[in-house]
């Protein structure tokens, strides 16, 4: 599904040339449910926006079921990215004027499908999460895990390819982070869904099929 051919990402500030990713050849296959680790400065989160086309590598090739996507125009990128990709971050990033179903069906409205069929949608994935009973909930009416809950369902909604999540629960307690971990296995497993998770932890591993540490730069 995701192959990566000798990615480098270059960051120069001033006369400094920080050399975020080195080099990096990787494949993540449909329906793996991958973390990237390493410590801080490691380069997981540069490489998480490099896959998920939040920034464009300074040199190599990302190819997403067989598309060249590092050769999109900044217009092609932003439809590849409403239509086929989907983002968790740490912050929750909802809409604090919109309720929950509001947050979610939003992106899918962006479409141009028609609104009822986007509000259906936004309940049946709503349900999925298990967040049936707080559609019309504002954010200030619902708990960080519940928030975060809301921002995986907006990122399902329009059925994407790959759920890329940066640091999920770094802003939620343990037991928080077990619901939205236990959620992305059950969506994994049910759904096939593809998942690739920057993570600190260490037990946040026996979530995963597979992990992939980086240092320096370097898997």
């Amino acid at each position: 599904m995701i192959t990566i051919t000798n990615l480098t990402r270059t960051y120069v500030m001033g006369t400094v040339h920080v050399h975020a990713l080195k080099g990096i050849s990787l494949k993540i296959n449909k329906g793996e449910f991958i973390s990237i680790m390493g410590a801080s400065g490691s380069g997981k989160s540069t490489l998480l926006h490099q896959l998920g086309l939040l920034d464009i590598p300074t040199q190599g090739e990302i190819l997403i079921d067989g598309k060249d996507v590092s050769k999109l125009s900044e217009k092609e990128r932003s439809l590849f990215r409403l239509t086929q990709l989907g983002y968790v971050f740490q912050e929750y990033a909802i809409i604090s004027e919109l309720t929950a179903l509001e947050n979610v069906y939003l992106p899918m409205l962006m479409t141009g499908r028609k609104k009822q069929d986007c509000i259906n949608t936004g309940i049946d994935i709503l349900n999925k999460v298990g967040l049936g009973d707080r559609l019309d909930h504002l954010q200030h009416e619902l708990s960080g895990g519940q928030q975060q809950r809301v921002a995986v369902a907006r990122a399902l909604v329009n059925k994407p390819k790959i759920l890329f999540a940066d640091e999920p629960c770094a802003n939620l307690d343990s037991s928080s982070s077990r619901q939205i971990l236990e959620l992305f296995k059950k969506l994994n497993k049910e759904l096939k869904q593809t998942i690739v998770m920057v993570t600190h932890e260490d037990w946040h591993m026996e979530y995963s099929d597979r992990v992939i540490h980086l240092k320096d730069g370097l898997i």
